[in-house]
Formats: structure tokens, sequence, C-alpha cells
């Protein structure tokens, strides 16, 4: 069977493939699920490099764990979990020890819809990812991946209070750029 046809197996034959140690089958699934799994990580990546190295180390986490996949619920959604895990790794090694400062800024005037409007959705993502590392990991999990504040607590080793402080300083900071954009 060629790499092509091994990808349009179903996922419970290509993780059997996997199981046995079969590299082809180790590659077709690695390719099926590559880019949409690249884009889940350069969303909490700084950059490319660091998006493909969290890709890079999350596929070796599926691989030596996927024997614990129990087929229950998406196969993708399990893959996703443990790239979005990984992501949080590289920020917990990353992170400093303390923020220097905590700033509130005032809620703005604009509408969101009038901030938003004529910035593409890129241009939006980069000005997540200059975010300060902390504010930018709350507001992704809170925003993107729907964690509740005492999860994203959890998750990142912090506080409730601080997951709360980190997305509004995070919203303050992009409604502050976003407004330097829009001028």
């Amino acid at each position: 069977m060629t790499l092509g046809q091994l990808q349009n197996l179903p996922d419970k034959d290509l993780i059997e493939g996997c199981l046995k140690n079969d590299r082809l089958y180790q590659e077709a699934l690695y390719r099926k699920f590559a880019d949409t799994m690249y884009r889940v990580a350069w969303t909490y990546a700084k950059d490319d490099d660091e998006a493909a190295d969290i890709l890079q180390d999350g596929f070796i986490n599926c691989f030596r764990h996927l024997d614990r996949y129990k087929f229950e619920g998406s196969f993708e959604g399990w893959i996703r979990r443990i790239i979005v895990n990984k992501a949080l790794e590289y920020y917990r090694s990353k992170r400093r020890k303390e923020e220097v400062s905590r700033e509130y800024y005032e809620k703005q005037e604009h509408s969101t819809d009038d901030l938003l409007s004529g910035i593409q959705a890129r241009e939006l993502i980069g000005m997540v990812n200059h975010l300060p590392d902390k504010a930018a990991m709350v507001l992704k999990l809170y925003a993107i991946e729907g964690y509740a504040h005492r999860e994203i607590a959890d998750l990142m080793g912090i506080s409730e209070g601080t997951s709360k402080s980190q997305l509004n300083r995070a919203r303050g900071l992009l409604r502050e750029r976003i407004q330097k954009l829009n001028g």
C-alpha cells in the first residue's frame, strides 16, 4: 500500500498499524494530521520555529502514548489535546518568575466590532502572539479552547484571580494595539 492510500484509511486502521511499529503507518498518520495540528501549535507559539518544535514534540508524545487512546471520541481531538498540553509545557518552561507590572486599562468606548473591522485574522493572531507570554496564553486558552478560569489556573500553575486579571490585561493590550492600528 502506498503512503497516499494509507492516509485515506480510517483512523482505527492507522492506529493499529502504528501500534505494530510500522513506520509507513506512522508517517501516514503524521501526514494526515500534521497540517491541522501545526495550525493549533502555531496559535500558541511565538513564531514558526516554536510551532514546529511543539508539533514535533507533540507527535512524539502521541506515538509514545498511542496505546492509551481508547477509541472513544475524536482521535483528532485526542491529538489536539496533546499539542495544546505541549504548548503549555513550552510556555511553563520559558515563563518569567513574575510579570513586572499588572496593568488595567479602562474600557474603551469603541465596540469590538468597530475595532476589528479591517483586521485580518492573521494580523490579529500576530498581535496576540506579541502580547506578554502569560497574558497571551490565558487569552488563547480562554477564548480559543474554551477553558474556564479555574481550569486555566490549574493548567498554568497560577491562581484563578491571576487568570482573570491576565485575561483583562490581554484584552486591554490587544484593544490598545488595535486602536493604534486603526488610528
